[in-house]
């Protein structure tokens, strides 16, 4: 059965812009995408908004709706109590284009900073092999749907515009993490690069990234926590420094 919903969509450039309340219609079983789609079909024919699969496997539809960083294909309307106004408004850690619709470049230019997957150069097509176990370690990475909206929720980047230039933040570290973790890569300055060049340690566990993960990555626990481990065990470990030092002395 069909019921009113009170919507109240951001609408702006980035200029300037505003909340604006509006009523429409919402059946069972529909998500905030759906009335999003309804409100632009019938009285909103301009309103900007970025999606394409509606099956949350493109991360497109990204936004926070109530103040949390979501995915409006994937967040029933049923979810929020009956009366309750919905509030949708572009992701916060980026600059608007139009209205729901944010330029998240940054994300993209982050990317490119990441040196690719590197496998031992007399490796012949169809050589590489690997363990199970070694596969399984990683899998969990690579359903990142790259959403960004672990990087919205991230405070170094949500509240700190100058962080940008030096922290890749999240979605990028569980990259480095696979990367790291790949038995054939022969990168192997992948921790030491994560902590001097794409500040990991600037980023204080606070699992808010996990927590809007649309895929369930255990980002903090699997990824970010046993990097910054690995990182202190080269850099602090006591043992690692004589170590180095002596090779250094002896020069080997």
């Amino acid at each position: 059965m069909a019921r009113k919903l009170n919507l109240r969509i951001w609408r702006g450039d980035s200029d300037s812009g505003e909340l604006k309340d509006v009523q429409v219609e919402v059946n069972e079983g529909e998500v905030v995408l759906d009335v999003i789609h309804r409100v632009q079909a019938t009285q909103m024919g301009d309103l900007a908004v970025r999606w394409n699969c509606k099956a949350g496997k493109c991360g497109s539809c990204s936004m926070e709706i109530n103040g949390k960083p979501r995915l409006a294909c994937m967040t029933q309307v049923a979810s929020y109590p009956e009366g309750e106004t919905i509030t949708v408004t572009p992701l916060r850690a980026f600059p608007v284009i139009k209205d729901l619709v944010t330029d998240v470049s940054f994300n993209y230019k982050k990317a490119m900073e990441i040196p690719a997957y590197a496998p031992p150069a007399d490796l012949a097509p169809g050589d590489a092999r690997m363990q199970q176990v070694d596969v399984e370690r990683s899998q969990e990475f690579r359903k990142c749907i790259e959403c960004f909206l672990c990087q919205d929720v991230c405070h170094v980047v949500r509240d700190h515009e100058e962080n940008k230039k030096s922290f890749a933040g999240p979605r990028f570290f569980i990259r480095i993490a696979e990367l790291d973790m790949h038995p054939l890569d022969i990168l192997k300055n992948r921790k030491k690069t994560a902590q001097e060049e794409h500040g990991l340690g600037m980023c204080n566990i606070t699992k808010c990234c996990t927590e809007v993960c649309p895929e369930h990555i255990r980002i903090t626990d699997n990824a970010i926590i046993p990097m910054k481990e690995r990182v202190v065990d080269i850099k602090y470990d006591p043992a690692r420094w004589l170590g180095s030092k002596i090779r250094k002395r002896e020069g080997l």
